[in-house]
């Protein structure tokens, strides 16, 4: 019987992550070359928010599933998860992939990273561009 496939097989790395305290820690599978986005809504610009959008198999939480606590708003359909101790937001369930992640890049160790791309993204205009959030 063969192996399973490894991240690596398919050009993927694991890539830590924690809120500012550290008492939310988790790992993301994604590439050494990162395209992250740069959105202009109210939270995100508030937040500094950087989107690296992931599915759902490729963020795995190591630590502070207690410390996590759960926003929502307007639709209540995304469901923003902050650390309750610090208040970072590391990741969250997105309106556009409820199925996925997105991880804010600014919570990941970059050291890993090749290269890091950002593309501005308009979402205070969410509805006319939400199919550039696809997966």
């Amino acid at each position: 019987m063969a192996d399973a496939p490894r991240a690596t097989d398919f050009g993927l790395r694991e890539h830590p992550g924690a809120c500012h305290c550290g008492a939310v820690r988790f790992t993301v599978l994604a590439p050494a070359r990162i395209i992250a986005q740069d959105c202009n809504c109210s939270i995100c610009r508030k937040a500094g928010y950087l989107h690296l959008r992931v599915p759902a198999a490729h963020l795995r939480l190591l630590a502070g599933s207690d410390a996590l606590t759960t926003y929502t708003f307007n639709s209540g359909v995304a469901r923003h998860t902050f650390c309750r101790h610090c208040g970072v937001k590391g990741f969250y369930i997105p309106r556009s992939n409820p199925d996925g992640y997105s991880v804010n890049l600014r919570c990941l160790d970059t050291r890993g990273m090749e290269e890091i791309r950002l593309e501005a993204f308009d979402g205070q205009h969410w509805e006319q561009h939400a199919a550039r959030t696809a997966l």
